[in-house]
């Protein structure tokens, strides 16, 4: 927890749901809550504190729902010894380019080489494609499992701008793009839980002289660095210098520490963003990566100037799905890569099949790892020096998501209304996105909203063999308080879990060599396209990584 985190006014949320935390277990019951002795310490917080306890034990114990996506069974198979080349008997199948991971990285990039009459074959261990810009649906109502928004590209991110409209969200007059208002975020935005109230916005309101100082300093260090040393988004579409270096190999709460920068509504907010973009807070994440959120964007904002997205009730599922459209008859679901082989003629993968329950065999004359880095690094047989050197480097942040389905919009309490993104101040979580935001219907009705969490790596076992109502029981800890009637209007509660959900830039490791290497790889038959390649997930990184490789294969150069 950082230091921001400790400094903060706790929100209502706060105390139950760390005490939940504690407790949970799998199949959590009333019962079990009442034999743990957490009811009479939740009482002793305080009346309404064990009230609430005993209303969500009651709720969580015959809820519907549990967990959502692959099975988890399909992912760890490769954890096993993969069976043997000449034991599958079966000639293989065969394609002009194997891409392996239908993520947005690989669906770009099979959609390119299809477009232009290249043979694809898409693998995914995943029913559907996606990777972490899935859709889901309950009741019925779309909603995300994974990313839900895209910023509006600037200049730097030609790929994307040209995809946006591809897909008619975007039109070029008089030299300046225009955006379907229809797909920009409606308002009201954003808002923040904060001193027992809503107030417009995420970032906390200034109440000092010195914090607004703090804030003031902070958006001048951003826009010194956007002139010095530069940034762009897509990251690789601007020259990596030793500016970036020196920024790289430290973390970014070193670097706010350095600058005499320590307002705690200044550092939760920047904890914030850094978990909500890498998925670790500003202790564990690099100077560089810090300053890039901003830098490369929109700079340190004001709440007037707030930074214009895309987005749709099933998040950037609706973009994945729109990317996977043409690749119906090219994609190939339940397929764990086990194996790849680099041959003189062409390259040989081994996968396990879930749906025949066996071992499969392809060829090509190419394969594209569209793959995270780690996973590269465990299938292929032999690999490159730089993919050996990144495996070993590289943290993945754990990630739950938690789709919770509503008959009715939940009471509001003081202050900003219902808006897209609500954050809690002082939390370490994520908040939550009303899935139903874009939707033009005036009138009351069912509604999912989509809870956020980037959790500790520690916790990653947890989320693997926990009980889900236990991992429901947190979520609902921490929302219950904001909204009076939450548990009664709440119908189920879907869970999907990422164990591996997206590489942390920690320190030193987007100006390694290796992974410049990776990026720049156009030896041999093997090709790796992923968000990894920048050190972080976002979407813009990925489907520029994709298109990269796919360009390469073609012959032709970026546009």
């Amino acid at each position: 927890m950082g230091q921001a985190a400790l400094s903060a006014k706790p929100s209502p949320a706060l105390p139950l749901a760390a005490t939940l935390s504690q407790a949970a277990t799998p199949g959590l019951r009333r019962r079990e809550l009442l034999a743990l002795g957490l009811l009479p310490m939740l009482a002793a917080c305080g009346r309404e504190a064990g009230d609430l306890a005993e209303r969500l034990a009651t709720k969580v114990s015959d809820l519907p729902g549990g967990w959502v996506g692959a099975s988890v069974a399909s992912g760890h198979r490769l954890r096993e010894a993969p069976p043997a080349w000449d034991s599958v008997s079966d000639s293989p199948r065969r394609a002009q380019v194997l891409v392996l991971g239908a993520g947005i990285a690989g669906l770009s990039c099979a959609r390119r080489l299809r477009a232009r009459g290249v043979e694809v074959a898409l693998l995914d261990l995943e029913p559907r494609p996606g990777g972490n810009s899935r859709g889901h649906l309950m009741g019925g109502l779309p909603c995300p499992l994974g990313a839900h928004y895209l910023p509006v590209p600037g200049p730097e991110a030609p790929e994307v701008q040209a995809l946006l409209e591809e897909l008619g969200l975007a039109r070029l007059e008089a030299g300046r793009w225009q955006y379907d208002e229809r797909h920009l975020c409606h308002s009201p935005q954003e808002r923040l839980w904060f001193q027992d109230q809503w107030v417009d916005g995420l970032l906390p309101p200034a109440e000092s002289p010195e914090v607004l100082a703090q804030y003031r300093r902070f958006a001048a260090l951003v826009e010194a660095a956007r002139r010095d040393i530069g940034f762009a988004m897509p990251s690789t579409h601007h020259r990596w210098t030793a500016g970036h270096d020196v920024l790289d190999r430290q973390t970014f709460a070193a670097w706010l520490d350095t600058h005499g920068l320590n307002a705690p509504p200044l550092r939760w907010y920047l904890d914030y963003c850094c978990r909500d973009d890498y998925g670790a807070p500003a202790a564990e994440v690099s100077a560089w990566a810090g300053l890039h959120y901003f830098g490369s964007r929109h700079g340190f904002m004001s709440l007037e100037e707030r930074e214009a997205v895309l987005t749709w009730p099933q998040g950037n599922g609706w973009l994945s799905e729109r990317l996977a459209a043409p690749l119906a008859e090219s994609f190939h679901a339940g397929q764990t890569v086990l194996r790849v082989r680099e041959e003189r003629h062409g390259v040989q993968v081994l996968s396990w099949d879930h749906q025949a329950d066996r071992p499969q065999r392809w060829a090509a004359e190419q394969v594209v790892l569209a793959l995270p880095l780690f996973i590269a690094g465990r299938v292929v047989e032999q690999p490159s020096s730089a993919l050996a050197a990144m495996t070993p480097r590289l943290c993945y942040a754990p990630w739950l998501v938690a789709n919770l389905r509503l008959d009715d919009p939940p009471l509001e309490r003081l202050g900003a209304p219902l808006s897209w993104d609500n954050v809690v101040y002082g939390s370490d979580n994520l908040g939550y996105v009303n899935a139903n935001h874009q939707s033009l219907d005036p009138r009351p009705g069912p509604c999912v909203l989509t809870a956020y969490r980037a959790l500790p790596q520690p916790e990653r076992r947890a989320l693997l063999t926990d009980d889900w109502r236990g991992w429901a029981a947190k979520v609902l800890a921490d929302l219950a308080p904001l909204h009076p009637d939450l548990l009664e209007r709440l119908q189920a509660v879907d869970l999907m879990r990422y164990g591996h959900a997206m590489s942390i830039p920690v320190p030193g490791l987007r100006g390694a060599p290796a992974l410049a290497a990776l990026r720049e790889s156009g030896q041999g038959r093997i090709h790796h396209a992923h968000a990894d390649l920048a050190g972080y997930s976002v979407l813009e990184e990925a489907f520029t990584q994709g298109e990269k490789v796919a360009q390469r294969l073609l012959g032709a150069k970026r546009p």
